[in-house]
């Protein structure tokens, strides 16, 4: 089953998000993920679950559940979190397909 993982982003700081978008792909590919799609949000048409405010999203696809909670928590993608932070807010999900 394949497992799509969400992100609802609010950029903070443009400069470390560029940094943190050049390392963060290599960190997904060694999880066997993909970045499936980036874009900015257009129009939000209900909120009712009053999520915080986000200008734009990512997709990123994996073969299992293991592997994208592994990549989660991997090492690999902790050492991003602290420029990640600066970057950005961050709501990360993942979906079952």
């Amino acid at each position: 089953m394949t497992i799509r993982v969400l992100g609802l982003i609010e950029l903070q700081d443009q400069s470390a998000f560029e940094l943190y978008r050049a390392q963060v792909g290599n960190t997904v590919e060694l999880y066997q993920g993909s970045i499936q799609s980036r874009g900015t949000v257009t129009e939000i048409f209900w909120n009712e679950l009053c999520c915080g405010a986000f200008s734009a999203f990512v997709e990123l696809h994996f073969p299992t559940q293991a592997l994208a909670h592994a990549w989660a928590h991997s090492p690999e993608y902790q050492a991003l979190v602290s420029i990640r932070n600066k970057a950005m807010k961050l709501t990360l999900f993942g979906v079952a397909i």
